[in-house]
C-alpha cells in the first residue's frame, strides 16, 4: 500500500519521532524510505581566511548532512535502507517536491506547529497537507 514513504525532518525530537514512525510503516510494507530536510544557506565571515574556512565547513549544508547521517543510520538499524535528501529553501516545499520526484505514496511529517497560533498561520505539517502530491500522516509526536 505505502511502498515509497517521504518523512520530513529536522533536529528535533517531535521530527525524530516521525522519523521513527516513518521506520515502522516502512518495516509493514517492505517498502523505501526518503528522509528529507530543508536548510537555509549560511553566510559567515571573519577577518581571518583560516577562520572562514573552518567556520563555513561547520556551515547548515554541514548540520544537515549530519542530521541525515544519523537518521539514516536509526533506519539501518532498523533494517530499512533510507535515502536522504538535504534541500535549500522551505521544509514544506522540500518534502512535497522530494514527494513528487520519487512518486512517493506517502508523506509522514510529526505534528509541532499543529496548536495555536502557528496552525492557522502556517505550520511545516498545515503547509504540506495543503501542497501534498499523495496522502500524508501527520504523525502524533508529544512534542
Amino acid at each position: 500500500m505505502f511502498e515509497t514513504v517521504v518523512v520530513g525532518a529536522d533536529n528535533s525530537p517531535t521530527a525524530a519521532e516521525a522519523v521513527q514512525q516513518a521506520i515502522e510503516l516502512v518495516k509493514l510494507t517492505a517498502g523505501k524510505l526518503h528522509i528529507v530536510t530543508a536548510y537555509k544557506p549560511q553566510r559567515f565571515a571573519s577577518s581571518s581566511p583560516e577562520i572562514d574556512e573552518y567556520v563555513k565547513s561547520l556551515g547548515s549544508d554541514a548540520l544537515a548532512t549530519d542530521l541525515l547521517a544519523d537518521l539514516q543510520s536509526r533506519a539501518r538499524l532498523a533494517g530499512i535502507e533510507a535515502e536522504t535528501h538535504a534541500l535549500t529553501g522551505a521544509p514544506a516545499d522540500a518534502i512535497c517536491q522530494v514527494a513528487s520526484e520519487v512518486n512517493a505514496d506517502l508523506i509522514v511529517v510529526g505534528n509541532k506547529g499543529m496548536q495555536g497560533v502557528r496552525r492557522v498561520l502556517g505550520s511545516v505539517p498545515n503547509s504540506v497537507t495543503h501542497q501534498a502530491p499523495c496522502d500524508v500522516l501527520i504523525a502524533f509526536t508529544a512534542g
